[in-house]
């Protein structure tokens, strides 16, 4: 364990996973997950988020799209006695939000807007979380956080057609690299269907995005991407992309500064 403690954990809890890192001395140790479900019970969950008991337990900031997930995550740390902060689209995120109903944004999509005006200052991006559903997000000079697009993660697609088809297994291998176009079994032809299909949709909502922004002038911006799924796209899009794994919980920390009294 290191030495130094850590001064802020920061959590990003999701339909599926739950996906955390610690801050320490300015640097975020690698992203973790547990599944959402392991919030009910808390002592499980306390060992997963704060595994190293020679330190005292750091504030904890937090994004959440589960509101069941929510409410349990805010007991856990009331029981332990942990200072929470839970971002939300009424704080300050160190850039404007021009959405027209910001309460209905995610508090993960806030917090890789905030992540990103973090990395960038004030350039235009375009952040894509690729993850069980997939997000889209707009920033830009004028307009800061202008909006986005929501489509579905590879996952769920190959989890679709099991459970609406009577003989399609369910694949849930979407990293091992595509060889073909071709597939030789049913698993091959809904792997390939996944994730050269996957790759696709993404060019084509990318493509449509900066369509829209070169339209206007100005930068071009950069694309950010994020998640777990960010392998399945890698090496696949026409344009450069810089992954950020940890874009979320960089955001996170970054708005906590930002609200803290």
């Amino acid at each position: 364990m290191s030495s130094v403690p850590p001064d802020l954990l920061c959590i990003d809890i999701g339909n599926t996973h739950v996906h955390f890192a610690t801050r320490r001395d300015g640097a975020f140790t690698p992203v973790r997950e547990m599944p959402t479900a392991l919030l009910a019970d808390p002592a499980a969950a306390l060992a997963r988020l704060l595994p190293d008991p020679a330190h005292p337990a750091p504030p904890l900031a937090f994004c959440s799209v589960v509101p069941e997930a929510t409410a349990r995550l805010r007991a856990l740390a009331a029981s332990a006695g942990l200072d929470v902060w839970q971002l939300t689209h009424d704080q300050n995120l160190g850039l404007p939000v021009t959405y027209p109903r910001p309460a209905e944004i995610g508090q993960d999509r806030l917090a890789n807007a905030a992540g990103a005006r973090a990395l960038l200052g004030d350039g235009p991006a375009v952040v894509i979380d690729l993850g069980t559903a997939v997000t889209f997000d707009i920033i830009t000079r004028a307009g800061g956080y202008e909006g986005g697009i929501i489509a579905p993660g590879p996952a769920l697609v190959t989890r679709y057609l099991h459970e609406r088809t009577a003989q399609l297994p369910l694949v849930e291998d979407l990293v091992t690299p595509v060889t073909t176009a071709i597939g030789k079994s049913t698993a091959e032809a809904i792997r390939i269907g996944a994730v050269v299909g996957f790759a696709g949709l993404i060019q084509g909502l990318l493509d449509a995005v900066l369509a829209e922004l070169a339209a206007r002038g100005g930068t071009a911006p950069a694309i950010l991407t994020s998640g777990g799924a960010t392998a399945v796209v890698r090496g696949r899009l026409r344009q450069s992309t810089r992954d950020v794994p940890d874009l979320t919980q960089q955001g996170l920390a970054a708005a906590w500064t930002l609200n803290r009294p």
